[in-house]
């Protein structure tokens, strides 16, 4: 009888050792199951950062940024937010340093890929001369970000802010560019100046074009918005017997590169402005490609693949443009048909351009083969 009790007893503990087995193995499992997703979430995520050290990184420069914020802000937090639209170039890269590290992948997901910075290039002019075609190009690298519509900011816009001027701007990653463009800034005596104040360093792309042909492209634009304006001929000169030219007409004063490009030279070294020509964007736009992706120090990737000739259109299009897998060409306000203008108002328009033009060849170093 004591012997049967005493089985009895033992009972529980030899079965014991058969019970807690299964669940060992299944605290086993979802140990090696948890390792497993948190080595695979890191592992894509690209980090060999710590735990500790990613949850903290976003927090510090959020924190860094509100407090720069806070800081700015005269009274109140609406008030300090609104006031940030005033902060300079230099608080603005501050505050983009602070942030948390775009190239971080975790932190692109949260921040919806990368952030927002001010243009480290910026596509200055001239009007009529290409600069439409050259920034959709442009935009076929993967390295190249750029604001669709024109910002106007260093000539209508700047007394909205750097901060303002920022928000306009895509989101780029580590390595990629940011551009704009906004024709006008070459022929604004302002720009130079507040480009500069902005980043001494910003690369400078001007699209030149035969400023004869630029000048009938300029009216014919005019035209198609105000069909009763005066003709070419008329707006062209101050005196017709005299042919005394009208330089005060913008149409015409565009065209004197010399004179707008001295105005830059004050701020920007010759070395830093690239000069593309109008006219070989269209008779070679990879070859004109090519020296722009140099100049930005990107690798060659858009090449005479990427391009074909549009016979009605009269330049080349883009096989595939942008986010599509369809072929594109500018729109219809582009490649307008010009009207006939008078031989002896072209013959005198170029006797005109020809100093300008020469002076121009001169301190570019580059004959643009116009006269």
């Amino acid at each position: 009888m004591g012997q049967r009790l005493i089985c009895c007893l033992d009972a529980p503990s030899a079965l014991q050792p058969p019970l807690l087995l299964p669940v060992r193995r299944k605290l086993l499992l979802l140990c090696i199951m948890l390792f497993l997703w948190l080595y695979m979430f890191y592992s894509c995520a690209g980090s060999c950062a710590s735990v500790p050290g990613l949850a903290a990184r976003p927090a510090a420069g959020s924190l860094q940024v509100l407090s720069k914020l806070l800081r700015r802000a005269p009274s109140g937090g609406a008030k300090g937010l609104a006031g940030s639209a005033a902060a300079s170039p230099s608080e603005l890269r501050e505050e983009q340093s602070a942030a948390p590290d775009p190239t971080s992948p975790i932190s692109s997901f949260f921040n919806g890929s990368g952030t927002k910075k001010l243009p480290q290039a910026i596509i200055i002019g001239v009007k009529k001369g290409g600069t439409r075609a050259l920034l959709e190009f442009l935009r076929v690298h993967p390295d190249i970000r750029a604001v669709g519509a024109e910002p106007h900011f260093f000539d209508r816009n700047y007394e909205q802010g750097f901060a303002w001027y920022r928000d306009l701007m895509p989101r780029t990653l580590d390595g990629q560019i940011t551009m704009e463009k906004t024709p006008s800034y070459f022929v604004t005596k302002e720009a130079p100046a507040r480009i500069s104040a902005m980043s001494k360093g910003t690369k400078l792309i001007v699209v030149v074009r035969d400023p004869v042909t630029r000048a009938i492209s300029d009216y014919t634009q005019t035209l198609s918005k105000k069909p009763d304006i005066p003709t070419f001929e008329s707006l062209t000169f101050k005196n017709r017997t005299t042919g005394l030219i009208d330089t005060s007409w913008s149409a015409i004063q565009i065209g004197i590169y010399a004179k707008h490009l001295e105005n830059w030279l004050l701020y920007f070294p010759i070395g830093q402005i690239l000069f593309v020509s109008g006219e070989r964007l269209i008779s070679d736009p990879a070859g004109e490609l090519g020296r722009v992706q140099d100049f930005l120090g990107l690798k060659r990737i858009i090449t005479d693949k990427h391009f074909y000739f549009n016979k009605t259109k009269g330049f080349p299009c883009l096989k595939k443009a942008e986010g599509s897998s369809k072929p594109h060409c500018l729109g219809k306000t582009k490649g307008r048909t010009h009207p006939s203008i008078d031989r002896e108002v072209v013959q005198r328009l170029r006797e005109f351009y020809r100093p300008f033009n020469m002076k121009f060849y001169q301190m570019t170093g580059h004959d643009f083969g116009w006269d």
